[in-house]
């Protein structure tokens, strides 16, 4: 391949990074992870492109999901140490994801798909994607986020139209239960959800746990993705006095972080701390996002504590002052 071909071909792979890296996210949760899936596809494409230009969001399309695909069975066979979380993403205050972050639509529009780009990055979508096989999640993301006919998602997945009706028919069944609980991140949702994640941290730091535990559903759950590197709880933990208790003792081992920002995450909002390195024992992380999901009544429902670098790799963290 010449050099000027060479440079075109660039050019229009590099055109589909912003979807492919959306696409990539979302089948795996991870951001660090669909960085690494988007750059194996393009060496891949440059090294052996498709004989027709028009093929190539096909082509790259269905590479990056077997890539992806490929990456959920390996993490899926080696195990992971204690919950698995989402890496969060920074979504800002807008309704849709910046353009950093997802590919605007022509008229810079969301998709018509089932769900909406910024729903479909959320914690609670991303976390419901994890009861569909690696194929089942494919079809659906490209049915009912990206909009996709069923020929389209044939020819870019290389199955036949009726077996893409089947496999987005059982997708949309193990969708069920997050489709009855749904929860947009609309405005309103994140205002309340902000109030109720400081009020909470801002009870914790003064001591007041009956504002805290005020706060907290009766059958509320911490989970804490340290992912073994540090330390975290590695179950869930359950109930009201045991995730007080969980936090008090954090906060009591890890002091009060040196900078500390309110941002929005994933749709809803977050709280990014940063600490300074313990001198008596290194695994207690010195990068933290902790944000919350409320129940129908308005109280939290589940707190989600992040703390491995991998997932924080991408995230802009504050500077102390």
């Amino acid at each position: 391949m010449g050099h000027a071909a060479r440079e075109g071909l660039t050019q229009a792979v590099h055109a589909h990074e912003r979807f492919l890296w959306g696409l990539c996210y979302r089948m795996t949760g991870v951001a660090a992870d669909a960085e690494d899936l988007v750059q194996e596809t393009f060496a891949r494409a440059l090294a052996s492109p498709p004989a027709r230009t028009d093929e190539l969001r096909p082509w790259l399309t269905r590479v990056a999901v077997n890539l992806a695909r490929d990456l959920l069975r390996r993490r899926k066979r080696e195990g992971y140490v204690g919950p698995w979380l989402p890496s969060p993403v920074d979504t800002g205050e807008e309704e849709l994801p910046p353009p950093g972050v997802e590919a605007r639509l022509p008229g810079g529009g969301s998709t018509e798909g089932r769900y909406a780009l910024l729903e479909s990055v959320s914690f609670a979508f991303l976390l419901a994607l994890e009861a569909l096989s690696p194929k089942q999640r494919a079809v659906l993301l490209l049915r009912d986020v990206f909009d996709y006919s069923v020929r389209e998602v044939a020819e870019a997945l290389r199955m036949s139209e009726p077996n893409v009706k089947v496999v987005h028919h059982r997708a949309r069944a193990a969708m069920a239960a997050y489709d009855g609980a749904r929860c947009l991140p609309t405005r309103e949702l994140q205002a309340r959800s902000r109030a109720a994640l400081e009020g909470f941290l801002g009870a914790l730091l003064t001591g007041d746990v009956a504002a805290a535990e005020a706060l907290l559903a009766s059958d509320v759950c911490a989970l804490s993705d340290g992912g073994g590197q540090y330390r975290a709880a590695r179950v869930p933990v359950w109930g009201v006095e045991r995730v007080l208790l969980l936090y008090r003792r954090l906060m009591e081992m890890r002091g009060p972080p040196s900078a500390a920002e309110l941002r929005m995450l994933n749709g809803l909002p977050a709280v990014v701390s940063v600490f300074p390195p313990s001198r008596r024992d290194p695994r207690l992380s010195t990068q933290l996002v902790v944000r919350v999901d409320l129940d129908a009544d308005g109280r939290i429902s589940q707190v989600h504590s992040i703390l491995t670098d991998r997932k924080l790799a991408g995230l802009r963290m504050p500077v102390p002052a």
